[in-house]
């Protein structure tokens, strides 16, 4: 279920949006034109490793910057083309709405508090782990979260692949990040069990994402129907 684009339009340009998706786009050519030993150092030193922040200090290589300010370089970091491409539709898809709520700062803000709470989300679950936490994926699970609250309603195309079946599906947001936060809570908690094998997924990171921008949009729900009352293409 990969969702590819929204019927929701914006009422403004989401410049946020904008910056961000450059901001990433040009700090991954920046990575990836790194010769590979050089590539880890980096991603040693700015990914975000649970271990260091619970135990504050620097494990070599070591950071130019304090442990914790990691919490938010982390984000602006990708692991390979498909991770960076995921991640800016999504924010594509879901961000401007979002923005106009908040408005282009307060979206900044609320952007980066999602971060730090997917991060929080990663370490409260493996507090010694010592394996770089990098990507956009956390603040934009964020996004997703206080979009749902939003915007429950609004349809969004999303390309279903079944076996041999590929078809394009409007859904309400409700079943595509209903579904979306389900799949990251299953897969998860299957990785708490005793003798599970981790992959390199960081669940609990998009789980503590998403929570924060569903209370958070809970929050600022009152701001959300006075931008439908005002632009009623929004419902």
């Amino acid at each position: 279920m990969i969702p590819l684009r929204d019927h929701n339009p914006g009422v403004g340009t989401p410049l946020v949006v904008y910056l961000l998706i450059v901001a990433n786009v040009l700090v991954f050519l920046f990575m990836w034109q790194m010769p590979p030993q050089r590539l880890e150092a980096f991603v040693l030193a700015f990914g975000m490793r649970p271990y260091e922040i619970t135990r504050a200090v620097d494990i070599p290589p070591p950071s130019p910057q304090p442990v914790y300010a990691t919490v938010f370089t982390s984000m602006f970091m990708h692991g390979g083309w498909l991770h960076l491409v995921g991640n800016m539709l999504y924010l594509w898809i879901f961000g401007n709405n979002v923005e106009d709520v908040f408005g282009h700062l307060g979206f900044l803000v609320f952007y980066l508090v999602s971060g730090v709470a997917a991060a929080v989300g990663q370490i409260l679950v493996n507090p010694a782990s010592q394996i770089p936490l990098i990507g956009a994926s956390g603040a934009i699970a964020g996004v997703m979260g206080a979009y749902l609250v939003f915007f429950p309603h609004a349809r969004i195309d999303t390309l279903i692949i079944a076996f041999y079946v590929i078809r394009l599906v409007p859904l309400s947001a409700l079943w595509v990040l209903g579904f979306w936060i389900l799949i990251q809570f299953l897969q998860g908690t299957a990785e708490l069990a005793p003798g599970a094998i981790q992959g390199g997924v960081a669940w609990w990171a998009h789980i503590g994402g998403f929570v924060a921008g569903v209370l958070i949009g809970f929050l600022f729900r009152g701001r959300a129907r006075e931008v439908a009352r005002r632009f009623p293409a929004y419902w």
